[in-house]
C-alpha cells in the first residue's frame, strides 16, 4: 500500500514560505512570538520553579523578545560555482543565502544555542540552505558540496540540543546547511511484515497522523516529538516515552538510505541478519558524519485497543527504583515504566494545569491522610506512572502484576485519572527552558543510563555534583530527576537543573552541565542515553568508550569522509 495523499502542512516548501508558516523560523519565533518555545507569559510551573532557583519576579528583570535585526550575521562566503551548482541540484527557488535562513539553521535549541542567539554571539553561520525535493537531489547536492569541498551539514526539525548542527567556529570552508523537510511522506506500508518506509525529513506528528490514517504507529515519542523529524531520531540514536514496549529508534529502524558521495547506502529491512559490523549500527547514531539519511524503513505496530496510564506513589526514591527493577524483572510487558524522584514530584504536584486527578487528590485530605497513616514522610514520596497498552484482557493481566509488585515494595496505586497530567505535561519540558531564560535564569536536561546495580549511586552522585558546582560559581540552584526507561539490566536516569545567571551565563553554565557529565562518568552512567553527542558531550567519549573506542571511530570517519565534509567535528569533538 502506498499512501502518497496525506497532506502536510507543517514542513517546509523552500525559502520563499514566509518566516510565520515554517516551523523552524516559528521555533526562533521571529515575527511570531520571540525566541524558542513560548508557551504562556507565566506558566502554571512559574512559581514552584522561581522559588526553587531563588528568582524573584518582582525583581528580575525580564529580557524583550530578540529582534532578528539586532544579530549581526557575517556575509556568507559561498561561491558563485557552488551556488550555481546547488541551484542546478535543487532549482533557484529552493537555495536560500538570506540572513534569516542561514540563522534559522546555524543551531539547534540547547540552551547554549539559545544564549548565543540572544547575546548577538553568532560564531559560524551556514552559507546556504538548500532544500532538496527527493533523494536524487540530496544526491546531487552531496556531490556539489563534496567537489566544492565544502562542509554539509543535514538539517531536520532542528531539535537537537547536543551541538550536532552548528559548524566548527572556525570554519573557512564553505557550509551548507541541507534541510530535508520537504522528504516527509509515509511512502509505503507493508501490513503483512509491520514496516513501513518512510522519509527522513517527516517530523514526528506527520509521519504519526499518515500511519494513524491506516491504524497503525510508530509508537516512538520522544520530548521533542512535534518538532524533530524520523531522521534526526536516527542520526542521534534517540528514544521515546514509550520505548520500553516499541524500542528505541536503533531497534524500530530496520532497513535505511544514505546518501554519500560515492552512491547510495542501502540497507534492507531484515529481521536480523548476521553480516557484521553492522552497518545499520554504524549508521544509526553517526549524526551525519558518514552521509544523509534519506529514507528509513521502520517496524510499525496496529494501534494498540486500550492504552492506560495509571499512577503510584512510593514512600521514597530507593523503594521507587526497587519497584522499576522488580517490574523489569517481571512477565509485565509495559509501555511506560516511570518513577520521579521527591524533587520531580514535588515540581509535578505543583503543576498539574487542571482540577482533576492528583490535583483533586490533593486538594483535600484523604490521600495525605491514607500517607501519614503508613509512616510516609511526605517531603519524600516518589510519583510513578505506569503505561498499559494492548487488548482488554492484556491490559488486565499487566496491570494485576505491577499492582502486586507496587505492593510489595511499599507503594500504592492511585488510579487512571492523574495518567491526564502525565499526559499534559509530557512535551513542556523546552516551556521551562524558555521561560526561565526570559527571566535571567538557565533550566536544562541531562541524561544518562546505568545498570540497575549502579543507579542509586549514579544519582546521588549526580545530586551532589550539581549542587557543589551551584556553590562554586556562587547561586542557588535546583536539579531533580526520573527514571524514564527500563531496560532488563539497567536504565535511563533523566536529570533536569536551573539555576540564576550571574555575570558569564555559558561559562556558570559550562560548570554545572560539566560537573553533572563527569559524574555520570564517574558513577558508572554513561555520557547520553538519547540526546547523541555532538559537540556537547565529546569532550567524555573518551572515558566512556576508551580511547581505543574513539581511534576506532575516528579511523572510520576518516576512511569514510577522507575530505572532512559531512559535519566535522561532531562526535570526536
Amino acid at each position: 500500500m502506498t499512501l502518497t495523499d496525506v497532506p502536510n502542512t507543517d514542513a517546509t516548501s523552500g525559502p520563499g514560505r514566509p518566516a510565520a508558516e515554517v516551523p523552524h523560523m516559528k521555533w526562533w519565533g521571529w515575527g511570531v512570538e520571540g525566541v524558542g518555545f513560548h508557551h504562556e507569559d507565566k506558566p502554571a510551573f512559574a512559581p514552584f520553579v522561581l522559588q526553587a532557583v531563588g528568582l524573584d519576579l518582582g525583581t528580575a528583570t525580564k529580557a524583550e523578545a530578540p529582534s532578528f535585526d539586532g544579530l549581526d550575521v557575517a556575509p556568507s562566503v559561498a561561491t558563485p560555482e557552488l551556488l550555481d551548482a546547488l541551484r542546478a541540484a535543487v532549482g533557484d527557488g529552493n537555495v536560500a543565502t538570506d540572513d534569516l535562513d542561514r540563522v534559522v539553521h546555524a543551531y539547534g535549541k540547547s540552551l547554549r544555542d539559545l544564549v548565543r542567539i540572544r547575546a548577538n554571539a553568532i560564531e559560524r553561520t551556514p552559507d546556504v540552505v538548500v532544500y532538496p525535493a527527493d533523494e536524487a537531489e540530496v544526491g546531487a547536492v552531496v556531490r556539489a558540496a563534496v567537489e566544492a569541498d565544502a562542509v554539509l551539514i543535514p538539517f531536520g526539525g532542528g531539535s537537537n540540543i547536543a551541538g550536532s548542527l552548528e559548524a566548527l567556529p572556525g570554519e573557512t570552508r564553505p557550509v551548507v546547511s541541507l534541510d530535508v523537510g520537504r522528504l516527509r511522506r509515509v511512502l509505503d506500508l507493508d501490513e503483512d511484515s509491520g514496516l513501513a518506509r518512510i522519509q527522513a525529513g517527516a517530523l514526528g506528528p506527520d509521519l504519526e497522523a499518515q500511519l494513524n490514517e491506516r491504524g497503525w504507529t510508530i509508537g516512538h515519542f520522544p520530548d521533542s516529538f512535534t518538532h524533530s523529524t524520523l531522521g534526526g531520531w536516527i542520526a542521534t540514536r534517540s528514544s521515546g516515552m514509550q520505548s520500553d514496549k516499541y524500542g528505541d529508534i536503533a531497534q524500530i529502524v530496520r532497513g535505511l538510505r544514505v546518501v554519500r558521495a560515492g552512491g547510495v547506502v542501502d540497507i534492507p529491512a531484515i529481521p536480523s541478519a548476521s553480516t557484521g559490523p553492522s552497518v545499520r549500527e554504524m549508521i544509526v547514531g553517526s549524526e551525519g558524519r558518514l552521509g544523509v539519511i534519506t529514507e528509513a524503513t521502520v517496524q510499525v505496530h496496529r494501534r494498540p485497543e486500550q492504552r492506560r496510564i495509571n499512577a503510584y506513589f512510593f514512600p521514597d526514591w530507593a523503594a521507587g527504583l526497587a519497584a522499576m527493577r522488580a517490574i523489569s524483572e517481571s512477565d509485565a510487558a509495559l509501555s511506560v515504566t516511570r518513577v520521579s524522584d521527591a524533587r520531580e514530584t514535588g515540581f509535578s504536584l505543583a503543576t498539574s494545569k487542571e482540577s482533576h486527578g492528583l490535583s483533586k487528590f490533593l486538594s483535600g485530605t484523604a490521600l495525605p491522610t491514607i500517607m501519614k497513616s503508613k509512616g510516609w514522610d511526605l517531603e519524600r514520596i516518589c510519583l510513578s506512572f505506569i503505561g498499559f497498552e494492548g487488548g482488554a484482557e492484556h491490559v488486565k493481566r499487566q496491570k494485576r502484576l505491577v499492582d502486586a509488585i507496587v505492593k510489595q515494595h511499599g507503594g500504592m496505586g492511585v488510579g487512571t485519572g492523574p495518567g491526564v497530567l502525565y499526559d499534559q505535561k509530557k512535551f513542556d519540558t523546552p516551556y521551562l527552558r524558555d521561560f526561565l531564560l526570559d527571566h535571567g535564569a538557565a533550566g536544562d536536561v541531562s541524561e544518562t543510563a546505568a545498570p540497575w546495580s549502579k543507579l542509586a549511586g549514579v544519582y546521588d552522585g549526580v545530586v551532589a555534583a550539581a549542587e557543589a558546582a551551584y556553590e562554586r560559581i556562587g547561586t542557588k540552584g535546583w536539579v531533580m530527576c526520573h527514571l524514564s526507561h527500563s531496560y532488563h539490566s539497567g536504565a535511563c536516569l533523566y536529570f533536569t537543573f536551573a539555576f540564576v545567571f550571574g555575570d558569564d551565563p555559558i561559562g556558570e553554565y559550562d560548570v554545572v552541565k560539566g560537573a553533572i557529565q563527569q559524574a555520570f562518568i564517574d558513577h558508572g552512567g554513561t555520557i547520553s542515553h538519547h540526546h547523541g553527542v555532538g559537540l556537547e558531550h565529546s569532550p567524555w567519549l573518551e572515558e566512556d568508550i576508551s580511547s581505543e573506542g574513539v581511534a576506532l571511530m575516528r579511523s572510520l570517519f576518516t576512511a569514510a569522509d577522507p575530505g572532512g565534509n559531512f559535519n566535522p567535528g561532531k562526535i570526536l569533538g
